[in-house]
């Protein structure tokens, strides 16, 4: 298969790699997601499924990723769809890379939305407009008015759209400066702000002691142990693991926190020199994200909760948006200092959306570089348009955050383990894992351990689609159940859900459209260098 136009771009070091991998990953998952989740699923019981889904899923399709992306800017593509292409050697390979370009646009519309308000946030706290007392009722009203979940298009009568358009032009001007000098910078500096902010945060959250002597019993040791402990009252460890839901939410939760599964990484990795190291630098980055989420995240959010919501609290917590935007700012005005400290913990969600978000526009620009022929000015350009639309349609739905939610459920859902599993596939069983396995080893400053082979031919694929047969089953279960309500019954039943969907499939047509387009060109440049050679 004859070779595009190779991409000029490049990565400038290898720690900007690294970092810029790690940041597409660091981001609202690990501060807020995983906290909840952890609480969730008994504490440290969900650590167990949480390793083990790591070493079972997240680190193997993490490698996959960055292997299969060399090889793939190797062969001259940047692009999923053009990567895909050339491992499975037919342009079916290149209509399957589509998911790759339609997961991260449609989470970026929403996910930019979301950062907006971490913006906000950070700047409420740093002028004083969050002094809202120690009542969570308080903040939930602040929350519910600020996005808009009362009614749709109210959130357009907020300082929520001013702050999105501030992260819209901070993300479309970094991007439009390309890897090195846009993603690269940022990610170069922002993220050792981001630990740095952290820190300082957790060190505030280890020295609470027992902030109010009339509750003993919610004091920070206690609250660590709510976050470690294997077992919680009335439940042994081994019961918590009994339950199908705590392995399905625990590789639901590496998915979402190491980016696997939404096509960023193997864009990031096509632009690696052919021995560019892929194995220790996979292995770095998937780390560096766990040491987040755990360490960072788990440690700050949950004894924090624990301390001043006490264990009821921690044992059913909120959603992700309740954790984050109505309980931590509860939490944050009875802690010493709090001002501060709140205005710390929502600047590091900012840079840590902000790394993500930076990633999630890559894969489609190098797609429309390579696959259209247009440049990166013209690619940025024309995406900034299309994700506006997406996120204008987002922000006008905001009443139960409905659009947000149904688009996050079947983009950052299903489309994810079906991307997933057809990287797996095309790794293992087209490319061939012994060929696969050569390509993750070449340049390794680290040995591939032997049995990563059988993980990634045999026992990933399998676990995916295990955990896809139980999300399946759920869904149904739900549906069939009066009782209970599954978002087929929504999708079925709300008009806001049906036009979320149809701007999913309305996605996934123009870069089909765009992708016929694509294979045209490529198998155009492939006849006339066949010609030229011949």
């Amino acid at each position: 298969m004859a070779k595009p136009t190779r991409s000029i771009e490049s990565w400038g070091t290898r720690v900007g790699v690294i970092l810029a991998v790690t940041g597409s990953a660091v981001g609202l998952g690990n501060f807020l997601r995983f906290p909840g989740q952890a609480a969730q699923n008994g504490g440290g019981s969900f650590l167990i499924p949480y390793i083990v889904a790591f070493i079972l899923l997240g680190l193997p399709i993490a490698w996959v990723e960055w292997a299969l992306g060399r090889y793939g800017g190797r062969k001259g593509f940047n692009s999923l769809p053009g990567i895909f292409r050339s491992v499975w050697g037919r342009d079916a390979g290149a209509y399957a890379g589509v998911l790759g370009l339609i997961i991260p646009v449609m989470i970026y519309m929403y996910y930019v939305f979301v950062e907006a308000w971490c913006l906000a946030y950070a700047f409420q706290y740093l002028t004083g407009g969050l002094r809202l007392g120690a009542n969570p009722g308080a903040y939930e009203d602040h929350f519910n008015h600020f996005v808009g979940i009362n009614q749709n298009g109210s959130a357009f009568g907020t300082s929520a759209i001013w702050f999105l358009i501030v992260c819209f032009v901070i993300n479309f001007v970094l991007i439009y400066r390309g890897l090195s000098k846009g993603i690269e910078w940022f990610c170069k500096w922002a993220m050792p702000a981001l630990v740095i902010c952290a820190l300082i945060v957790l060190v505030r959250v280890l020295t609470l002691g027992t902030p109010n002597p009339d509750l003993p019993d919610q004091n920070l040791v206690n609250g660590l142990g709510a976050m470690w402990n294997p077992a919680r009252e009335g439940q042994t460890m081994l019961q918590s693991l009994a339950r199908p839901e705590i392995w399905v939410a625990a590789a639901g939760q590496i998915f979402f926190s190491l980016s696997v599964g939404f096509g960023i990484v193997i864009t990031y990795s096509s632009y690696l020199k052919r021995d560019d190291d892929v194995a220790l630098s996979g292995m770095t980055a998937a780390a560096g994200n766990g040491w987040c989420e755990v360490a960072l995240g788990g440690m700050i959010t949950i004894p924090a909760a624990f301390v001043f919501l006490g264990q009821a609290f921690v044992d059913n917590p909120p959603g992700t948006f309740g954790m984050g935007f109505v309980a931590l700012p509860s939490v944050f005005n009875q802690m010493p200092a709090g001002s501060f400290f709140g205005f710390l913990f929502f600047f590091l969600l900012f840079l840590a959306a902000v790394t993500s978000s930076l990633s999630m526009l890559q894969p489609a620009i190098a797609f429309l570089e390579e696959g259209i022929g247009v440049d990166r000015k013209v690619s940025v350009t024309l995406l900034s348009l299309i994700t506006a639309l997406g996120s204008g349609f987002i922000v006008y739905f905001s009443q139960s955050l409905l659009a947000l939610d149904t688009i996050d459920f079947w983009v950052g859902t299903v489309c994810i383990y079906l991307l997933a599993t057809i990287q797996v596939v095309l790794f293992a069983w087209v490319l061939g894992i012994n060929k696969g396995l050569e390509e993750l080893r070449r340049g390794a400053e680290m040995p591939v351990p032997g049995w990563i082979g059988p993980i990634i031919k045999y026992v990933a694929p399998v676990y995916l689609l295990l955990l896809f047969g139980w999300f399946v089953y759920d869904q149904v279960r739900q549906t069939l159940d009066p009782e209970t309500s599954s978002y087929l019954d929504t999708i079925a039943e709300n008009r806001t859900a049906q036009l979320s969907v149809g701007l999913v499939l309305l996605t996934a047509v123009f870069f089909t459209l765009l992708t016929v387009l694509a294979v045209r060109r490529w198998r155009e440049n492939e006849a006339a260098q066949q010609e030229a050679s011949s």
